[in-house]
């Protein structure tokens, strides 16, 4: 199992709102399931490296040579230095979250959520870091602000989660692009059964929200790969399977709801069967088994 690391803050700055200000620390609040590979010389192992060179003279570039810059027309480029950008940030302060205006969470449209970051008290913040969270869980309305990082500007929405502060990074409305044209304008009329069937099938599987019932299943299974190939072991691909013929949309409606069913019932009856066996009167005839030496050892 991976040793736990102790987070660490990827930003340091305050909130502000009103006269008031809460020194914290920003934390990433995800980590994706991400494997790393290495680009390699498949006859040796050998590491495969870039080098930066210049198109215009075909030779290698020193960092101490290279300029960002901005292409305002073609062929007419404008170079900027780590000043320049430090120049653009006119509104506040570069280390400053400044809420603006409070909102209710569920008006806002997920889409125009990008990144979230856990926010925690700097050294010596801890109360009135205490009193915002305290303070924004009992209006039950989002902070919405903008904060500078990494030289570019971002929308933010403020939140409270299990008492802690959490940062949504969120696009500008003007880089959200509507959803016209995807779908034609007029779509077919749908049949009264058809959208019981369709209705039903949704209800049938309708539940809970439990993010932890969702496996990565592809990462697993690549991970099974590389640990196959590791051993000597042969790979091939499943062959791919045949496209078949798409049923009749009512046809599909049914079959989906019987499908539905029968995992259902078979979901039930396993898990009475489980209460059975484990109940005080369950009657089994196993003998309990002895704590085998490794378990006792741990």
């Amino acid at each position: 199992m991976p040793r736990k690391r102790a987070p660490r803050s990827v930003w340091t700055g305050a909130i502000s709102f009103g006269l008031v200000n809460v020194p914290v620390k920003v934390y990433t609040a995800v980590h994706e399931h991400r494997l790393r590979f290495h680009l390699v010389h498949e006859k040796d192992d050998g590491a495969i490296g870039y080098e930066k060179v210049c198109k215009l003279e075909d030779k290698s570039v020193a960092d101490d040579e290279i300029v960002k810059a901005f292409e305002v027309s073609k062929g007419k480029l404008v170079h900027l230095a780590e000043e320049d950008f430090e120049a653009a940030q006119v509104e506040g302060t570069a280390r400053t979250i400044e809420l603006e205006d409070f909102v209710p969470y569920d008006q806002i449209d997920p889409t125009f959520f990008a990144h979230t970051y856990l926010l925690g008290p700097q050294d010596g913040a801890e109360r009135a870091y205490a009193l915002l969270v305290k303070a924004m869980a009992e209006s039950g309305l989002a902070g919405i602000g903008k904060f500078v990082m990494r030289n570019r500007q971002y929308l933010g929405c403020l939140r409270v989660r299990d008492k802690v502060l959490t940062l949504e990074q969120m696009h500008f409305a003007d880089e959200v692009d509507p959803p016209k044209g995807i779908a034609p304008s007029r779509l077919p009329t749908v049949s009264t059964r058809e959208l019981e069937l369709a209705t039903g099938l949704i209800e049938s599987l309708a539940g809970d929200w439990k993010p932890s019932k969702y496996k990565d299943t592809y990462t697993d299974a690549l991970l099974s790969v590389i640990k196959r190939k590791q051993k000597g072991e042969e790979i091939h691909a499943a062959p791919a399977a045949e496209e078949e013929e798409q049923p009749d949309l009512m046809e599909a409606l049914r079959a989906s709801m019987e499908a539905t069913k029968k995992r259902r019932g078979a979901r039930s009856r396993a898990t009475k069967r489980r209460g059975t066996s484990s109940g005080p009167t369950g009657g089994s005839s196993r003998k309990p088994r002895r704590a085998s030496s490794s378990r006792s050892r741990r």
